[in-house]
């Protein structure tokens, strides 16, 4: 779990940096960040296979014992479960929100780049 941490930082740190309208970093940009998105769907996938097994065993040594003395109705069971893997569940919620974000950014990087692309053909400049 330190690992897509310390991954999903670094990511996330990527992505709170803001483009130029310069058309080559937006082409080495929309590079990167589907690298990144590729990533991004991998890491969300282990995080919630990590909170999936962290879960399971809680079911097990917890919530079953606790259900079993005090007939805890099914909600209470989920909130309590939610709140034993708290740090799993916001791994997972962090790398959703950065695989999206990825998209997102994506999307906007290629309407940047036309833009830029159709100004440069409007003056003549090239590309």
């Amino acid at each position: 779990m330190s690992d897509l941490t310390q991954e999903s930082t670094k990511i996330q740190e990527y992505l709170d940096i803001t483009v130029s309208n310069n058309p080559e970093e937006i082409i080495d940009r929309l590079s990167n960040l589907m690298a990144y998105l590729s990533r991004s769907g991998e890491m969300l996938a282990q995080a919630k296979k990590i909170l999936r097994a962290k879960k399971t065993k809680e079911i097990n040594k917890t919530i079953i014992a606790i259900a079993k003395a005090s007939h805890l109705s099914a909600s209470v069971q989920n909130a309590l479960l939610d709140s034993i893997c708290e740090e799993e569940s916001y791994l997972v919620d962090w790398i959703d929100r950065i695989n999206r974000t990825c998209t997102h950014q994506i999307d906007a990087l290629r309407s940047l780049l036309s833009y830029e692309k159709e100004g440069m053909r409007l003056n003549k400049t090239g590309y």
